[in-house]
């Protein structure tokens, strides 16, 4: 993975965020911001935050008090459909209608570019395919959504994000139910996008060391709080894990990437 020597000016980020569900508070006056145009990683305990304030970057969960700013503009400020062209967000256990096929999902991601009683463009065609063809679907694209695998279920609505083609991606755990060599498909594709279209990527991960590998920086959470904030080199430390995860390791270069590889030790 290439090295990022200076990250770029920020595309979101909170201002002294506190949010909670019901009377229980998640996370307080958070301060955080990310990066444009880079692969932000959010690691951390279950438990600690890290979808919430995913949520939240998104627009679709409400701060108690404090400031979600996109481009230095509050998201509130933005009408649903504008938010919606910038930002994209997977969400974890997302579940179609009986019967829809991977295409019709892939094309509703293009509901923000389209007008009420607009047709259907060849913009918005090419779009769908080319999500297609980035997540390996093409082939399954008639198939119900309902009967795919796990992991190409997972495949579908990562395509239905990258039909609409915002700037800004939220993906909240992109790997779930998916086998080693889609991890590795996913994941690769996520540092392309980045790479080679500008694309923002902001991930929730639990695999230190694909956060380590693919990200340009790591947010670590614990308990509603940002413990600490950097580079892969600068986050994934023994100290670090010890004190977040309660977990003793050994951090080795990477031989694929010389990044950080975590080595849990022995209980």
């Amino acid at each position: 993975m290439p090295e990022v020597d200076e990250m770029p000016e920020e595309i979101l980020s909170t201002r002294k965020m506190t949010l909670g569900y019901g009377a229980n508070t998640v996370i307080r006056d958070l301060d955080c911001a990310i990066p444009a145009g880079a692969f932000t990683a959010l690691i951390g305990p279950n438990g600690c935050g890290k979808s919430t304030l995913l949520r939240a970057l998104a627009g679709m969960l409400r701060p108690r008090s404090g400031q979600v700013l996109l481009a230095g503009r509050s998201v509130t400020a933005y009408p649903l459909k504008d938010l919606a062209k910038r930002i994209g967000i997977l969400a974890q256990g997302a579940v179609a209608p009986d019967g829809l096929t991977v295409i019709d999902l892939v094309r509703q991601g293009r509901y923000p570019h389209r007008t009420l009683f607009g047709r259907w463009s060849a913009g918005d065609e090419t779009a769908s395919e080319a999500a297609l063809g980035l997540t390996g679907m093409s082939e399954h694209r008639d198939s119900r959504v309902d009967r795919l695998s796990g992991g190409q279920r997972q495949r579908a609505w990562i395509a239905m994000t990258l039909a609409q083609e915002t700037e800004i991606l939220l993906l909240d755990e992109p790997t779930t139910y998916l086998d080693l060599a889609h991890q590795i498909e996913v994941m690769d594709l996520m540092r392309r996008l980045v790479l080679e279209r500008g694309k923002t990527v902001i991930a929730v991960l639990h695999d230190l060391n694909q956060a380590a590998r693919y990200a340009d920086r790591v947010i670590m959470m614990a308990n509603g709080r940002i413990y600490a904030e950097g580079s892969p080199a600068e986050i994934v430390t023994a100290p670090n894990i010890e004190q977040v995860f309660n977990v003793r390791s050994r951090i080795v270069p990477d031989p694929e990437t010389g990044t950080p590889m975590c080595v849990p030790a022995s209980v």
